[in-house]
């Protein structure tokens, strides 16, 4: 596939996931974190034009110049922005002129590539792919956040991203040794993937399959979310606060438990593989039974053993910078090296994860208390 036949099929993608949506859906903001469909797909177009077109293709023309406040995310030396909690807010422009947008800059961008661009260029256009593969999971899991608020649990789609079941059962046993961390191909990767270095492990065993619905509703009946001693302090001054009392999107009536998927209320499968969990939850499981969650380096050293790719798995390693790691020159070095404070790895990916943008290198990371990614929990002792 070449570079413009990539991002042509990205940017549909992103449109063919708004499809199901009525007009109605493109501005809510439920809350801070989970932005609205339009600013998803302004965004990720405001990335294209921002840092490529107004930098490298002559004569281009700014398609607004009140869009940069409205879509900057969170890069500070491109100039002030909208506050991210008021993004529902957007109600002009409207969806209509933000789709002219995208296809006003789609235009410049098929025309740049088209142009033999600068291998510089070529580097930005493909982070900017990986960038708008993230925003299509982001827009999948903030869409879920909001439509669950609504009282009539609406479907949106018929894949419901969330019964995949395990096909492995088990331990896979790890042997003590030096193992090397870290990207080190020749094709994309985020720059928290590198430097490329090596670790010491000491003997491990990892499970080959993710907690299920079904156990974790186990540790809901023998009073886990009560019992403190399971829990971070942290973890439990958050389950206080927040009466946090099962998975997100989870409700218990008569003696069932059901589930809001995107594709409705629908009862909950428990040989299906656990999600909606923070790391808080998954750390209370772990040590309620018996077990712990793996290093994100345990789990890299593990994962050509494993099968991976229906959840984001927490693992119990903080996002610190790998040795020797350096921030890139410019705005795009505000994408990971800022974010390395109060924050925890994930590895793998999720059914939400757009194809081919995840690696067993890959270092997600959210705060400890994110319930609304596709989260889920793989065991190590």
């Amino acid at each position: 596939m070449t570079l413009l036949e990539h991002y042509t099929h990205t940017r549909q993608y992103t449109e063919a996931l708004c499809k199901p949506l009525h007009i109605e859906d493109y501005t809510p903001q439920s809350v801070a974190f989970a932005s609205p469909p339009k600013w998803h797909i302004a965004h990720t177009t405001w990335f294209f034009e921002t840092m490529i077109l107004k930098e490298y293709a002559a004569n281009y023309t700014e398609f607004d110049a009140a869009f940069p406040f409205l879509f900057n995310s969170y890069y500070n030396s491109l100039g002030e922005r909208i506050e991210r909690h008021n993004r529902g807010l957007i109600t002009r422009p409207s969806t209509e002129e933000v789709y002219a947008y995208r296809a006003h800059v789609d235009k410049h961008m098929v025309q740049l590539l088209n142009a033999n661009p600068s291998p510089e260029v070529c580097e930005l256009v493909t982070l900017g792919i990986h960038h708008e593969q993230q925003h299509q999971e982001l827009l999948i899991t903030d869409l879920k956040y909001t439509f669950s608020l609504n009282p009539t649990y609406p479907k949106f789609s018929d894949k419901d991203y969330t019964n995949a079941t395990n096909t492995v059962s088990g331990w896979h046993t790890m042997a003590e040794g030096i193992y090397n961390i870290g990207y080190r191909g020749n094709n994309f990767c985020f720059d928290n993937e590198l430097q490329p270095h090596r670790v010491f492990l000491e003997p491990y065993s990892i499970s080959k399959h993710l907690v299920t619905n079904g156990d974790f509703i186990t540790f809901i009946e023998a009073g886990g979310y009560n019992n403190p001693a399971y829990w971070l302090d942290a973890g439990w001054a958050w389950l206080q606060t927040h009466a946090v009392t099962h998975p997100l999107y989870w409700k218990h009536t008569e003696a069932t438990w059901q589930h809001y998927t995107l594709s409705g209320l629908k009862p909950i499968n428990a040989n299906a593989i656990l999600c909606h969990i923070s790391f808080f939850e998954a750390a209370a499981y772990a040590a309620w039974a018996g077990y712990r969650l793996p290093t994100e380096f345990e789990w890299e050293a593990a994962s050509p053993h494993l099968e991976w790719g229906n959840r984001w798995e927490w693992t119990n390693s903080a996002y610190l910078p790998y040795p020797k790691f350096k921030i890139t020159e410019g705005a795009v070095g505000e994408y990971n090296g800022k974010f390395m404070m109060n924050q925890m790895v994930l590895r793998g990916a999720s059914t939400a994860t757009s194809k081919n943008h995840s690696r067993t290198t890959y270092r997600n990371f959210f705060p400890a208390e994110t319930q609304w990614q596709f989260s889920g929990i793989r065991l190590a002792k």
